[in-house]
Order: structure tokens, then sequence, then C-alpha cells
């Protein structure tokens, strides 16, 4: 709907190209307007009243509900025993009785009309779900993501379980555990583990802790732990299987190595073992392909950035002294800022982005 100030407009820049010797369709095709459209405001008044469709009267419909049809169902939808009944149900409670009023829409659309379509009964109204709110890490210590896996052993139908603690920043595994069995405690150990090898007593702002909707780390043990240490909580919505990517693709990682154990481990020293000699590689030799190959540990004390800085004189220098070898710019070494888990929206990341860069300058 065209308002009439930016109707007055175009007609006089139409007007004036008009005018000046321009066509006139192709005036009005500039503008995003018809020629009849032009010529039905000047015909109609449109150019000194405006559009005249919000204020038209129109007729009631032929089939509308009369005054005292009205009176008549908001009587009815206000006895007592409807008094917490949905029009779902009064409509076949009516019909029951031999009685059809109106339609559930109708009944529905003159309660509304009158203010009075507000949830009935003492039940919560139902509440539309929404994904989880985006968690952004620009530094270690923010968001932290956990999971817990199964390791083969050599009797079939028996498994090993393996917990990890994954830092979402800088991709290093801050905690982990094996054990032979499945058991909120060793869950809730771990978390307080990691917690003081981390120093996250010391920290204003608390991490964020998610994972999955597994039992075991949303048991009351571990929410009591995470109560306890200050940590909040987050997890993965239902059926949805992407929700913690990071710690999946650290077990697909894991578990693709030349050092496992594809047929099964021995015993749980010889899982242990293994998981002792994977997250020393993972941690310090891995070169990590999100993070601009420098390895975890490296990121996670900050040592990243002048390695990358070092890397790029180095492709500069390379390029002064072959120039014929490069067609356009060097390889890309700036260091990641930010890491998402869960991205709802690029300017999300993008608000956040330029908040935590004013509050470092506040700093």
């Amino acid at each position: 709907m065209i308002g009439l100030e930016d109707r007055q407009a175009w007609a006089q820049d139409i007007r004036i190209a008009h005018e000046a010797g321009a066509r006139l369709r192709l005036a009005c095709e500039i503008v995003g307007i018809d020629v009849r459209t032009l010529q039905r405001w000047k015909a109609q008044e449109g150019l000194v009243k405006g559009d005249g469709r919000p204020s038209a009267v129109r007729p009631a419909p032929g089939q509308a509900l009369s005054q005292a049809e009205r009176t008549e169902l908001l009587r009815v939808a206000n006895e007592p025993r409807f008094a917490d009944v949905p029009p779902a149900r009064i409509v076949p409670m009516l019909a029951d009785e031999g009685v059809y009023l109106a339609s559930e829409s109708t009944f529905s659309r003159v309660l509304r009309e009158q203010g009075q379509s507000s949830h009935r009964g003492r039940a919560k109204a139902p509440r539309a779900s929404r994904p989880p709110t985006t968690h952004i890490a620009t530094a270690p210590r923010q968001v932290w993501c956990w999971d817990m896996t199964y390791l083969p052993a050599l009797v079939i139908g028996y498994w090993f379980h393996l917990y990890l603690i994954l830092d979402l920043y800088s991709r290093k595994i801050v905690g982990w555990e094996v054990h032979d069995t499945d058991d909120a405690n060793h869950a809730a150990h771990l978390v307080r583990r990691t917690s003081l090898s981390e120093g996250i007593v010391g920290l204003a702002e608390k991490p964020v802790l998610h994972g999955d909707n597994g039992s075991t780390l949303k048991a009351t043990t571990v929410l009591a732990m995470l109560n306890w240490l200050g940590i909040n909580p987050s997890y993965s919505r239902p059926r949805v299987s992407d929700d913690n990517p990071y710690a999946e693709s650290l077990f697909r990682t894991a578990k693709y190595r030349p050092e496992f154990s594809a047929s099964g481990f021995e015993s749980l020293e010889a899982a242990r073992a293994w998981a002792v000699d994977f997250v020393r590689w993972y941690n310090v030799d891995h070169r990590h392909s999100g993070i601009r190959y420098v390895s975890p540990e490296q990121r996670h004390t900050g040592a990243d950035r002048a390695i990358l800085e070092a890397r790029h004189a180095l492709y500069l220098e390379a390029r002064q002294r072959h120039p014929d070898r490069w067609s356009r710019h060097t390889r890309n070494w700036t260091p990641i800022d930010a890491v998402t888990l869960n991205p709802e929206r690029d300017s999300v990341v993008a608000d956040h982005q330029r908040w935590a860069n004013n509050q470092t300058k506040a700093a």
C-alpha cells in the first residue's frame, strides 16, 4: 500500500520526466508502478485523498452471525461447564446434545474479539521451542564442550567409556577420563578436576559447558557439581544430531588414528594408556585445520599469534624472492578471533565481536 506522500512525490517526478521528453511508461517503470496505476490515481482522487481501502465501508457478509447468535454463542461459551474448555471441545460437546451454534473457528474468532481468547484452565499455555542461544568464544575458558564415547573391548558387547571436555576456542582437550562404567559420578569428578586444573574458581565469568541430552550428563549429581562450581550448563536440542559438532568431530579424529585399537582394548589400563598418548598428540603435536594449523596447546596459551605472524612474514619474503610464482595474495594466516557454537544468525556473531572489541579497547 503506497502512502499519499509517496504517491504525490512519484507523480511529480513522473510528470517532470515526461515533460522533459521521457516516455510515460518508462518513467512509471522506474518508480515501480504501472501507467494504469497512475491514471487511476488521477481519476479517483488518489493523489488527494490517498488509498481509500483502509477507510472503505464494507457490508457485512451474508453468512455472518447475527447479533442474537453472537450473544447466544458468548452465553454458552461462558457457562461454568465450559470455563476451562477450548472451542475445539465445546463444539463437539454441544453437537452431542443436538445443538450447533457455529464452527470452532467462529467460536475462537468471537471469543478473541471479546478479549476471551486467553488460555483456559490452570495448566500453563504451551510455548514454542526455539534453538539454543548462540555460544561465542573469544578466548580460552569461555565455552567448553563435553561428551562420552564408547571404546571397544576384546570381549564382544563390553565397552570402556571415554569422557572428554574440549575448550571451544582453542580446541584443547582440557579434561578426560576413561572408565569401565558409565556413571554420573565419573562425569561430576571430571568436571571438578578440570575446573581446578584450568583455574575456573578464580575467574569472574565462569564458562558454559555444552553437552548432549544423555542421561549421564544431565544427572542430578552432575548438575549439583556444576552449580557448586558456577558453571552454566547448556544442552543440545532433542533429536538434533549436530548441536555438539566439535565434540563429535574430536571423537572421529580419535577413532581414526592409527594407534586406535579398532579390534578392542585388552584392559582398562590399555585404554587409558592409549588415551594418554592421544591427548598428548592432539594437544601438542596436532596441527588443527580449524585454527590455522597451530596446535591446540599453542592457541590455548596465546602463542599462536606470534607463530602466525612469523608464517605471514615468511610467505611475504617467499613472494618477494619469486613474484612470478604468486598470482594473487599469500595464504591467510590471520588468527581466528571468535568461534561459535550453534550460530543463529551472522548478525549475532558480528554484534558480539564488535562488543568484544570495544571491551578490549576500554580495558
